[in-house]
């Protein structure tokens, strides 16, 4: 029997190139730590980058290029379920959730993401899974190394991952069913709400840049 129904691994940005970054491959490494009978490599993109293009022109969505690395590395095409539609760590979990695990009756669920992610990745996750109706999901969460961030990319990132916790945490306390969850999801959230993504989806600059892919 495989340890977890299924591992969750969250997605962190692509380079321009569409090629994963450091830190994401080290999350992908752990996650094939592992043995699970589903793989779900979680991300579209992110709002702060423009999603790169292949040679034919097409958009390159996170997900698939590590589920490519995952297969490269041994798992089975038919394990490895991508999910494209998220673009920040809500939309992981909620897509996730509402995509795969449900659907399937994924129950036992690894969650990977890199240290300086966890905190974050924990609350949102939590918070998500645990959204009524019940689903009764078991959550284990276990950290991949920053690999390939510079101290000073780690330091203000982590800035942002505390204002963004307590974020996170008021938004739990007040928002607890799914269906409350996709209401506030398609009609204030930036990277969802159509009408809202003049302001959301923008180029970032600084040393947080770097932690989300991009170069």
């Amino acid at each position: 029997m495989a340890e977890f129904d299924a591992i969750l691994i969250p997605g962190g940005g692509l380079t321009k190139t569409g090629e994963l970054t450091p830190f994401v491959r080290a999350r992908l490494d752990q996650a094939l730590r592992h043995s699970a009978d589903f793989y779900i490599p979680l991300s579209g993109g992110t709002p702060h980058h423009p999603l790169p293009l292949d040679a034919r022109g097409y958009p390159v969505f996170e997900a698939i290029p590590a589920a490519e690395y995952l297969h490269e590395r041994g798992i089975a095409r038919a394990q490895i379920l991508p999910e494209t539609s998220s673009y920040d760590t809500i939309g992981n979990a909620f897509f996730a959730r509402t995509v795969h695990t449900d659907v399937r009756g994924l129950r036992r669920l690894l969650i990977v993401n890199s240290e300086f992610h966890m905190p974050r990745t924990e609350a949102i996750f939590h918070w998500i899974f645990g959204a009524a109706p019940d689903g009764g999901y078991d959550l284990t969460f276990e950290c991949a190394a920053n690999d390939g961030i510079p101290p000073e990319s780690l330091e203000a990132r982590a800035e942002r991952e505390r204002a963004s916790l307590q974020v996170v945490r008021e938004l739990a306390a007040r928002i607890v069913t799914l269906n409350d969850l996709h209401q506030w999801i398609y009609s204030e959230h930036g990277a969802y709400a159509w009408f809202r993504r003049d302001s959301a989806y923008r180029p970032m600059s600084g040393a947080a840049a770097e932690t989300y892919g991009g170069k």
